[in-house]
């Protein structure tokens, strides 16, 4: 059976380009003009500095970050910074964002004591001079935030990005049931429960979840095993619910980045998609679930804390921090020469 992937945004890829150019570098240069000297030198970078290629989702007090950081920027570069980041991500990837800074503030209150609950410890690294380079990128990275985008011209790749939530589930407080992952986790059991028997026995590849993400934060990573079960062996419903979940991830992208994932999948990987689970199939037991394709992989871990602490991360094995762009940019300069 083909999998159906669904065309989420009615732009053409063109016409979106040239509106992140149009809203995206003025917000940008905004930001990097309103930096004092000290500031410039600790988060703007060459964009062949190595530490672009160096990111993680543990809290910035355990594993020191490169760049700038929220606490140390005043009223006036905190908004330029938010709006800096509207530009990049879509309008459900930005209130995410803020909502897993701001669960800061509810470990806080869980923990009063753990000095490391820093709601502003996230920081901010540019590479490249974005008002007269036409490769460049930056990255935004703290406690289950990583974003990492690179531009080379009118294109645009996001990869790896990183979200988490701990708690997965508030239980006590203000935010009781505020759940920032849910349609991840819930599309995931939605997926596995439906299977018969005999599709379990293909999806399910273990019995124990693993305890975090396999690739962790891996600056570049291939292919994992080819296990699971194939999208070719679901039902048509069952291909939607995929397709759902695929989207759930592509949601937090600009949208003329998920529209150029969907593309590609839709050519690259329709007969290679996989969808593998490990671990429990109830709420609050370690769980765990993949999809990879050929170009892709999502990955999907509760485990932690009782299983109530979710790791998510988006890898393309061959244009994380921008490679397949790069390359192709490099190529085309040779040959133009």
């Amino acid at each position: 059976m083909r999998l159906l992937l669904l065309i989420l945004f009615p732009l053409s890829l063109t016409a979106q380009v040239k509106e992140l150019n149009h809203s995206g570098i003025e917000p940008v240069k905004a930001f990097v003009h309103s930096l004092n000297d000290a500031q410039i030198k600790k988060g703007l970078f060459p964009f062949d500095e190595m530490n672009r290629y160096e990111w993680h989702y543990l809290p910035a007090a355990m594993v020191a970050r490169n760049g700038i950081g929220v606490k140390e920027l005043d009223s006036n570069q905190k908004q330029l910074l938010y709006i800096f980041l509207q530009a990049f991500l879509s309008k459900q990837g930005f209130v995410r964002t803020r909502n897993i800074m701001d669960m800061e503030l509810v470990l806080k209150e869980l923990e009063p004591n753990n000095p490391i609950r820093i709601p502003e410890n996230y920081f901010i690294s540019i590479y490249g001079w974005p008002e007269k380079d036409s490769t460049w990128g930056w990255k935004f990275s703290g406690h289950h935030v990583a974003l990492n985008f690179t531009l080379v011209g009118d294109q645009l790749a996001f990869a790896p990005f990183f979200f988490g939530a701990y708690p997965a589930e508030v239980k006590t407080g203000p935010k009781k049931g505020m759940r920032i992952l849910k349609d991840e986790e819930d599309l995931g059991f939605q997926l596995i429960r439906s299977m018969t028997s005999k599709q379990k026995k293909a999806a399910i590849f273990q019995l124990k979840a693993f305890t975090d993400i396999v690739t962790t934060n891996a600056a570049e990573v291939g292919k994992l095993d080819g296990v699971g079960i194939h999208a070719g062996a679901l039902t048509a419903d069952q291909n939607k619910v995929l397709n759902d979940l695929i989207e759930v991830y592509l949601k937090s992208m600009p949208s003329e980045v998920a529209n150029r994932r969907i593309k590609r999948m839709a050519t690259e990987d329709r007969n290679e998609i996989r969808f593998g689970w490990a671990g429990e199939q109830e709420m609050g037991k370690p769980h765990y679930y993949r999809v990879q394709g050929k170009t892709f992989l999502i990955e999907f871990d509760n485990t932690q804390a009782q299983a109530n602490h979710i790791h998510t991360v988006w890898r393309d094995f061959n244009g994380d921090f921008g490679r397949d762009l790069i390359r192709e940019h490099y190529h085309t300069s040779k040959h133009d020469q």
